[in-house]
């Protein structure tokens, strides 16, 4: 942090005010020193300190401002004494000494219930709002003592300075669709479920969705993980969209639906996955005409014909389609494939087009003898088409037809793979074989704990580092591979583990079909070649991360076709911000990020969540809630769903263990 001039963020304490060049300490933390390209940030305070970037910061002000924003949140809270009245306390006193009718009397009042907040607070924004207060009390005595001493105003106290707050968590902070997670669990503990479904559709259309088949790296940071165990945070987002499904109430919308705008401006949106859905949803909060161009006759994308039932059940996975279709501005075209003369077309009569297709197009395994004609070799992709097409449509015929008593191996270590194998096992599989390069730990992050035990209950077997070498036909018939063996050797360097293939370990595995679910790639043929559209590395279109427009003016591009096969929560959180962007580019024809966003990005760098942190003042040992799953007897040979979710009082006492883990966050500019 080359114009760091003071910091206490996160126990570091760095005091560069009067040294030399040479002397300058630097920060450990990504700091937001500037707060967009163009735009320096004078400071920065928060839950876990103050950072100062401008010598003629004013601290005493800097103070104020803060507390004004815990004193609008404690307001709407008031859920305890300490946060509500400390709240207006700490501004009032604040306010009175930078306007220059303070004491030295108010300032240890000050520092009483800055005290007393910190120990009696219920929740971590009342706990936490003080120490960047106190920091700079002690820190910046001389412009408190300045201002209390000669009884004037603090240096900038009128002057027009732009202070950007935002609120947050960690587990929000974690979460891609960036969601309102304690908002929608405190729903639950409050028993007011439509409230809660409203705080997950803030950011987060696919209520249903995400809250069956979410990865949930929210769980990652969860500060509950430091006390005991993370909080069941998916599986309480369900509840509230179940209950508005349930008892048959009104869509619950964030916000009331702006009427349509009728201006002219329409946006076109390729896909009707998450991307997609997406998209349109929130571009149609704000009244704007979306058009869905669908090459399926099916909407949903690769969650409903990708997914399979047992795990996202298609009637749940409608309301969510639902939700967004019924939408005033909305218009769906099936069976519509847009190839690049068509996409040129819809470029030319649409203000703005997102591209949300998805990666659909499975990628070999490399192995010798790897030909697509081979009976008994199918694509991921192919063969989870067959079964969620027959199986949730009724579309085609069933999978049995081909797999059952036969012997199926899959190569893969992701959801896809993990869908392959369980969905042979309900088609009839004799023997069903998860080959992976690396390990058990290692398959269990790329999916889920309960995903890889949940297929080793039903029987499929896991054979771990683990590569097909060669794949073997008579006449054209796959009748089996040649497997290679594996194991990790540590790099001296303390690097990552090198796999090396063991002398002698290899083996041969006899099996009817071979299932290559290793990774997807997105179709670009409908990108017209003489656009030049730029392209990462891994073949997927480039934008800059940020606002999702790619180097074509009003193309934009979000999900599995920007990043590569992605989960549905990141294919959400990416078309939520180009859904925003774009409903400001269509009238100015400028890309640009609100405030809130910009800081959204500032803390995913910073990270709120501190994995060392010792947590305090919370009941340690409260045992982490598991919902009840279908016996393997009774699920492995049908599509039931397997994760039949919370009861009432479980769902009740997994939300009470929330410690409600909010933070405010402060740039100065």
């Amino acid at each position: 942090m080359s114009n760091l001039i003071f910091s206490t963020w996160r126990g570091e304490f760095i005091d560069n005010r009067n040294k030399s060049a040479e002397e300058l300490s630097k920060s450990d933390f990504k700091l937001p020193e500037n707060y967009t390209a163009d735009v320096d940030s004078k400071a920065f305070i928060g839950w876990d300190g103050v950072a100062i970037f401008n010598e003629d910061v004013d601290a005493v002000r800097l103070a104020t401002e803060y507390a004004a924003q815990y004193q609008v949140y404690s307001e709407a809270c008031g859920r305890c004494a300490p946060g509500r009245w400390g709240g207006r306390i700490l501004y009032d006193l604040l306010d009175k000494i930078a306007r220059g009718e303070g004491s030295y009397q108010d300032l240890d009042h000050l520092k009483e219930v800055s005290e007393t907040m910190m120990l009696t607070s219920k929740c971590e924004i009342g706990k936490t709002v003080p120490k960047p207060i106190l920091d700079l009390i002690e820190h910046y005595s001389d412009q408190f003592s300045k201002v209390i001493d000669e009884q004037v105003k603090s240096n900038h106290y009128d002057d027009d300075i732009k202070y950007i707050a935002k609120v947050t968590a960690p587990c929000t902070d974690m979460c891609p669709a960036h969601v309102d997670i304690p908002a929608y669990i405190e729903g639950v503990r409050d028993m007011q479920l439509a409230d809660s479904l409203v705080a997950t559709r803030e950011t987060m259309p696919l209520a249903h969705t995400c809250g069956r088949v979410c990865p949930h790296p929210c769980e990652d940071a969860c500060r509950r993980t430091n006390l005991d165990e993370p909080i069941s945070i998916m599986e309480l987002k369900r509840l509230g969209a179940d209950y508005e499904t349930d008892h048959g109430l009104d869509w619950q919308h964030p916000r009331e639906i702006k009427a349509p705008k009728n201006d002219g401006k329409k946006v076109a949106v390729i896909g009707a996955g998450p991307a997609g859905l997406t998209t349109a949803y929130y571009l149609a909060l704000d009244g704007i005409q979306v058009d869905i161009f669908e090459e399926l006759p099916v909407n949903g994308g690769e969650v409903a014909v990708g997914v399979p039932e047992y795990r996202m059940p298609i009637d749940k996975y409608q309301k969510d389609i639902d939700l967004v279709l019924n939408m005033p501005t909305v218009n769906i075209f099936n069976n519509h494939r847009v190839d690049a003369k068509r996409l040129k077309e819809i470029d030319a009569e649409y203000d703005a087009t997102m591209l949300g297709f998805g990666a659909r197009l499975s990628k070999k395994v490399r192995a010798k003898n790897e030909r697509a004609d081979i009976n008994g070799y199918w694509g991921a992709i192919e063969m989870l088409d067959k079964v969620n097409l027959w199986t949730k449509y009724g579309i085609g015929s069933t999978a049995s037809n081909e797999l059952k008593g036969k012997t199926v191996v899959c190569v893969g270590g992701g959801f896809t793979s993990m869908d392959v194998v369980r969905c042979s096992i309900r088609e009839g599989a004799k023997k069903v074989i998860m080959l992976y390069r690396r390990d058990e730990k290692t398959i269990i992050r790329n999916t889920t704990y309960e995903e890889y035990h949940e297929a080793v209950e039903e029987g499929v077997e896991f054979i771990f580092h683990s590569a097909v070498n060669e794949i073997y036909d008579e006449d054209n018939q796959l009748v089996k591979l040649l497997v290679d063996k594996f194991e990790l050797v540590p790099d001296p360097n303390g690097g990552r583990a090198q796999l090396v293939k063991i002398d002698d370990g290899s083996f041969e595995i006899e099996c009817d079909y071979l299932i290559p679910a290793v990774s997807q790639a997105a179709d670009l043929q409908l990108i017209p070649k003489e656009w030049d559209i730029k392209l990462t590395s891994w073949n997927t279109i480039l934008t800059n991360g940020k606002d999702y427009m790619t180097n074509r003016d009003g193309l934009f591009a979000s999900g599995d076709c920007e990043y590569g096969p992605m989960t549905i929560v990141n294919a959400v959180g990416q078309a939520k911000r180009a859904a925003s962007v774009i409903s400001r580019y269509i009238y100015d024809g400028k890309v640009s990020l609100t405030d809130d966003e910009i800081m959204e990005d500032h803390l995913v760098k910073l990270k709120v969540y501190d994995k060392k942190e010792k947590i305090t003042g919370w009941i340690p040992g409260l045992p982490r809630t598991v919902s009840e799953k279908l016996e393997t007897d009774e699920r492995k040979d049908n599509n039931k769903e397997v994760n039949l979710g919370f009861t009432g009082e479980e769902a009740l006492a997994e939300a009470q263990r929330c410690m409600r883990c909010y933070y405010i966050s402060m740039a100065v500019l």
